[in-house]
């Protein structure tokens, strides 16, 4: 029975991997347009990291458009992998990343062009992206955990309330994920939803603080303020031209800046400073 079971859950595993590496490349290579190329091989990839709403697809989009770069987005059979190989050394790590990635880039066609990976999850990852790709280079966005937090309870991702799953079949909901401390996994389901999202926007933005020295920290209120100096920054980073980044990062809009003042109540204010103001004051945010 529990045999039929595992074989039956391989299987639906096995084609939904498929089916989502076709999807995943069409999606690629539809970015890439015109700059698809045949031959050669771009080791320099960027991957994009921070918490989730922290601005992460907005600059992994702009720099995706870059000459030269294709955004792959995030890669769902990379984000489902996340919780298994977190816990490992980056060394078992780093091949698993690297298969994952390179079987998007070649069925995509773009290979010769500089990835940019925009997954948050890989925040948990970073050692071992870093390491599949010697070349490569992380650019971290950092947002105010407390606007992070309005942005996550508008969506519902970890509410108790909230059903279904995303991109990478991993379910909604009040439920422990994997970046949860161990001794505290029963604690996060019980604790309000603020807390909740503050607790996420602590993890992430301390993971993605793993490898600094390859790491170009960008923090999304300066780019708001002064999208051509940040541009600058992360182009010299990346050794780019700054003249289309700084069109792509003036894009950017400052209405979500402080949003916490106006939708965060008293309480749930306390309940973000207990869990992570210990981090937003290191931040300069409080």
């Amino acid at each position: 029975m529990h045999d039929g079971l595992a074989l039956v859950h391989a299987v639906r595993q096995a084609s939904w991997a498929a089916s989502t590496y076709g999807t995943t490349a069409v999606r690629v290579a539809l970015r890439g347009g015109n700059r698809l190329r045949l031959g050669g091989h771009e080791e320099r990839l960027v991957f994009v990291v921070g918490s989730p709403r922290s601005g992460t697809t907005f600059v992994g989009g702009s720099l995706g458009s870059q000459p030269g770069f294709v955004d792959l987005g995030e890669v769902p059979l990379l984000k489902a992998a996340v919780a298994q190989l977190a816990p490992l050394p980056e060394e078992e790590q780093a091949p698993r990343v690297r298969r994952i990635l390179e079987r998007v880039r070649r069925l995509a066609l773009v290979r010769r062009l500089r990835g940019v990976e925009q997954t948050p999850e890989m925040s948990y990852l970073l050692r071992g992206a870093l390491r599949a790709y010697p070349a490569a280079t992380a650019v971290h966005i950092v947002r105010d955990g407390r606007d992070v937090v309005c942005s996550l309870l508008e969506r519902g991702w970890l509410s108790a309330s909230r059903d279904g799953s995303d991109d990478a079949n991993q379910p909604y909901g009040a439920h422990a994920r994997f970046w949860v401390e161990p001794e505290r996994r029963e604690e996060f389901a019980r604790v309000s939803d603020a807390r909740r999202a503050a607790w996420a926007w602590r993890r992430y933005v301390t993971a993605a603080r793993a490898v600094p020295e390859r790491t170009v920290e960008l923090r999304y209120e300066q780019l708001v303020a002064d999208p051509e100096a940040a541009a600058d920054r992360v182009t010299a980073a990346l050794g780019a031209v700054p003249g289309p980044l700084r069109n792509a990062f003036s894009a950017a809009h400052g209405s979500s800046v402080g949003r916490w003042r106006r939708e965060l109540s008293a309480e749930q204010l306390a309940d973000v400073e207990a869990e992570a103001g210990e981090l937003l004051a290191e931040l300069g945010y409080v």
